[in-house]
């Protein structure tokens, strides 16, 4: 036996034989890389046994049958067209002219119109002109929208009257054009008429058409100026119409004027 070490305290502890640790994270590692191969090898066998099976056949229709013939009608079976007067293609795409309203008895003409000027077109310069604060910003824009053209009439009532009515057109079957052209003269209204009413007033026989009128504007040494204003659209035509006067217009006025001029398209 080996001899015992004495000290003050009695008798010393034996001392214990080094432990030798196992390092850790290996276990882990190994697991992890097992289960890592067993996913990959289990896609690699899925993917050769789907690559090998047929095509399934997609299920037959649920409708008995379409909606539509499998074959053409028959000419004397085809629906006769749309005649003229309900086509409403046939009318917008021939002379737009003859679509606005006629002015009102004992109007009298505008300057353009008795100097024989006027033929009932407006060229896209001349309408951007009279009505924009940018019309060369408004030219490009509507040139790029697909403007197609524009007409209009105007005239004089009373003393100081003045009224025009245009309906600008824009490519046919497109009514985006027409469309977008409306929202932004809409949209306009509320800030650019200094407190008109912001929503307008809805005008009969149409979904999205308003009519507005101005605050009036005064000047020192000129007479007052008053403007009523109405916006409408009819497929790819927005229809826009302005009274100008010295003295107050009524809801009135520019209603009817839009109502009739919408009942023509």
């Amino acid at each position: 036996m080996p001899a015992e070490r004495l000290g003050a305290g009695g008798p010393a502890e034996p001392t214990a034989a080094p432990v030798r640790r196992r390092p850790r994270g290996r276990t882990t590692l190994i697991i992890a890389a097992a289960a890592l191969l067993g996913i990959v090898g289990g896609v690699a066998v899925g993917y050769g046994v789907q690559a090998e099976r047929k095509p399934t056949p997609l299920a037959a229709l649920s409708q008995p049958g379409l909606g539509y013939p499998a074959k053409p009608a028959a000419a004397d079976r085809a629906p006769a067209p749309l005649p003229a007067a309900q086509d409403r293609r046939v009318k917008t795409d021939g002379d737009l002219r003859k679509l606005l309203v006629d002015r009102p008895k004992g109007a009298k003409k505008t300057l353009i119109d008795e100097l024989g000027i006027g033929d009932g077109w407006e060229p896209i310069d001349q309408y951007v002109e009279r009505y924009y604060d940018d019309p060369q910003y408004m030219f490009e824009t509507l040139a790029e929208a697909g403007l197609r053209r524009v007409a209009s009439v105007s005239w004089v009532e009373g003393k100081y009257r003045d009224t025009t009515v245009q309906l600008i057109q824009f490519r046919s079957g497109d009514t985006h054009g027409a469309a977008d052209h409306f929202d932004d003269q809409i949209g306009y209204m509320p800030a650019g008429t200094g407190g008109a009413d912001d929503l307008g007033d809805a005008i009969e026989g149409s979904r999205e058409g308003r009519y507005f009128l101005y605050p009036v504007e005064r000047e020192a040494g000129y007479l007052p100026s008053y403007r009523a204003r109405a916006l409408a659209r009819r497929g790819d035509i927005m229809l826009d119409i302005n009274i100008f006067d010295t003295v107050p217009i009524s809801k009135k006025n520019i209603r009817t004027l839009a109502e009739r001029q919408l009942e023509r398209l």
